[in-house]
């Protein structure tokens, strides 16, 4: 398997991404590293991190930047993390002030090693974030909480406007990918936010080997939970130690997926290469 991880694909010209701008990226990583603060954009390798953060967003990572798993697509630190920092809620409220963010997203690592798997620090973001930002919307790009809807009660209280959750792959690709993450489990996580009233929305990454009748079959999936805003972009391979990109799908096939998905019934979609689940998200209100 490691050979065959090394016999890598070479990158076509249509992945091909701008620098950040070097005074803007400086800025923001110094606001958040001043805070102590995380951002998916930088743990998990996003090809956007330029076109985002040089308008001045990011997507904030809470609950510390290693994870409890080791799913196989993912750059994010795997390990065992810190004990959960009380203060940090406050702290990315005063950030998002402070940077004049109308739209807010946050997400974060697994943490299965606490109790709640993190729904109280959650929750309790969500509120301080509203407290000084009275005007603002927020989506949360949440775990699965273990499929304990108790736990994401607690989030779904504090109303944001939209709890994403990704399936990230295939019904028979995740196993294998995502390891520990279970394709119905999500699909009922999911469906639970949707009866809760919350807007849902999901994303999943093409490359992985799946084929045409699977990301249709996974389409419908999500629209029998009622789940209809959609995300779809082109993996690619942090390392040399995760999984191999199987093939690179064009931007016309990522255009034909849109259009597929829009007939079947979804409200939004983003569907392009360089796709990632935050990407835009302040349209997908």
């Amino acid at each position: 398997m490691q050979e065959d991880r090394k016999a890598h694909l070479k990158k076509p010209d249509w992945l091909k991404v701008k620098l950040p701008d070097a005074y803007e990226y400086a800025h923001l990583k110094q606001k958040l590293k001043t805070n102590n603060l995380h951002t998916i954009c930088e743990s998990g390798q996003c090809p956007n991190i330029g076109e985002c953060w040089k308008a001045g967003t990011a997507t904030f990572m809470i609950l510390g930047d290693i994870c409890t798993r080791s799913c196989k697509f993912c750059a994010v630190k795997k390990g065992k993390p810190l004990p959960p920092d009380f203060s940090e809620p406050d702290r990315v409220a005063a950030a998002v002030a402070s940077m004049h963010i109308k739209h807010c997203v946050l997400t974060s690592v697994d943490r299965d090693d606490l109790p709640d798997g993190g729904a109280a620090i959650w929750a309790e973001t969500v509120r301080a974030i509203k407290k000084l930002n009275q005007n603002i919307t927020i989506e949360c790009l949440i775990p699965d909480f273990k499929g304990n809807y108790s736990h994401l009660q607690q989030l779904i209280d504090t109303k944001p406007e939209i709890i994403s959750h990704n399936l990230e792959t295939v019904r028979r690709l995740t196993k294998e990918i995502r390891v520990y993450a279970n394709y119905e489990r999500s699909l009922e996580v999911l469906h639970y936010i949707n009866k809760a009233g919350i807007t849902s929305k999901s994303g999943i990454m093409l490359g992985l080997a799946e084929t045409e009748e699977e990301i249709y079959e996974t389409m419908d999936d999500l629209l029998k939970v009622n789940c209809k805003i959609l995300t779809m972009g082109q993996y690619l391979q942090p390392s040399y130690q995760n999984y191999p990109v199987k093939k690179y799908i064009t931007p016309e096939k990522f255009s034909e997926y849109k259009h597929i998905a829009l007939n079947k019934g979804f409200i939004y979609v983003e569907s392009s290469p360089l796709v990632r689940s935050s990407y835009h998200a302040e349209k997908h209100l």
